[in-house]
């Protein structure tokens, strides 16, 4: 019984923690919810995202949905983008962002 204790509490507080961290490139890449901001920019691609969505029980879907949007932020600024929108629902904890490069590059 008490192994089974340790076992649950244990899996509580992997689960709330945040797994994923944004790098600074990633800082720069903004996160918007509706294609429609990204119409006038140029499309770069799409990056594939997944992350785990249940440690012996399901995760809290904010977390796992900001998990995931903070990896499309890293891979989007390796590709050059600036901007990521979601392009399909959560699934198994993963889902699809669309890659955009919306602002100028600003001279150094």
């Amino acid at each position: 019984m008490k192994k089974i204790l340790i076992a649950v509490c244990g899996s509580l507080i992997l689960s709330s923690c945040t797994w994923v961290k944004v790098n600074p490139n990633g800082e720069g890449v903004r996160l918007v919810q509706s294609i429609r901001t990204v119409e006038p920019c140029q499309k770069l691609g799409k990056v594939n995202t997944k992350v785990v969505s249940q440690v012996i029980f399901s995760r809290d879907m904010e977390k796992v949905a900001g998990e995931l949007a903070d990896l499309a932020r890293n891979e989007a600024a390796l590709m050059g983008g600036d901007t990521i929108v979601p392009v399909s629902e959560i699934n198994e904890g993963r889902r699809n962002f669309g890659v955009y490069k919306c602002f100028p590059v600003k001279p150094q």
